[in-house]
């Protein structure tokens, strides 16, 4: 078992190389650290009570999940911002396409009757098709990526573990953009 001054001074001497390693996977500073501090959390919550020896071994594993996390995330992010950022008014960054969708007074409102009837239609086909999800995979989509809850938050909220949250977003999302695709519409 390893006591809290072991797991200090082990994370304390794997720090350059892990952010090294995640600059190398990452290529973004930021996002590195972000990447090397959640795994830091994770071996300290979960694995700090293992022996000392177990701990290089655990990190490295949590490390390489971590930075596969991360590149999920910016993979389904990047999907859903393309296609919601088609329902925004040209450069206005602080609109939220959200609020298109609700259809609210003062909201965008496409300015060619042709503009209207697209987002209209698109509008129409992206619901139905979440819709059409199953339960659980709708839930935990609207909750990750419109809610923008992590995954902890979102099992919490579901009742299930994060792997089951992590399996139903997934899934939902290849769902969706098969349905998508299948429609016609690319992103």
């Amino acid at each position: 078992m390893a006591s809290q001054r072991e797991l200090s001074d082990f994370l304390t001497a794997i720090e350059r190389r892990a952010f090294k390693q995640a600059m190398f996977a990452v290529r973004n500073e930021e996002s590195a650290l972000d990447v090397v501090q959640d795994a830091m959390m994770k071996l300290a919550e979960k694995y700090g009570d293992h022996p000392l020896t177990e701990l290089p071994m655990l990190f490295q594993r949590i490390l390489q999940n971590t930075i596969r996390d991360y590149y999920r995330r910016s993979r389904v992010r990047a999907l859903w911002t393309t296609l919601l950022s088609t329902l925004s008014p040209g450069d206005d960054e602080d609109h939220d396409p959200l609020e298109a969708i609700s259809g609210e007074a003062g909201t965008y409102s496409p300015q060619t009757p042709d503009d209207q009837l697209q987002q209209s239609q698109l509008l129409g086909i992206i619901e139905k098709e979440i819709e059409s999800l199953p339960a659980r995979q709708r839930e935990a989509f609207l909750l990750r990526y419109w809610e923008d809850m992590d995954v902890a938050e979102t099992a919490s909220v579901m009742g299930c573990s994060e792997g089951s949250v992590k399996t139903h977003c997934s899934r939902a999302n290849h769902s969706l953009a098969a349905a998508l695709k299948a429609k016609g519409i690319t992103l």
